[in-house]
């Protein structure tokens, strides 16, 4: 059975918006970037039973994501600096 190109998209997008979810910013954007530069990589695939394999793999990987994500917003801690938002009073004179 060959893997279809909305499978491999939606895989994609479930990987995307899963990592989207971690409260972490470290592994968030661990995690995005790691999951563009894969997908990135194996673009240009060819032989279906690599794809396959490939596809396989991501699906494992988004299952652990899933379970990561639970587990790591279960024992947050405070946001980093860069995650703040300034609350700096920004009034003219």
């Amino acid at each position: 059975m060959a893997v279809t190109r909305e499978a491999i998209i939606g895989l994609y997008r479930n990987m995307i918006r899963q990592s989207k979810k971690w409260n972490s910013y470290n592994y968030r954007t661990y995690a995005l970037r790691k999951i563009r530069h894969e997908f990135r990589e194996n673009k240009t695939l060819k032989d279906q039973e690599k794809i396959k394999d490939t596809f396989q793999f991501g699906v494992q990987n988004l299952e652990v994501i899933k379970r990561q994500v639970i587990l790591g917003n279960l024992y947050g801690g405070r946001p980093l600096v860069i995650e703040t938002k300034s609350t700096l009073n920004t009034q003219h004179i």
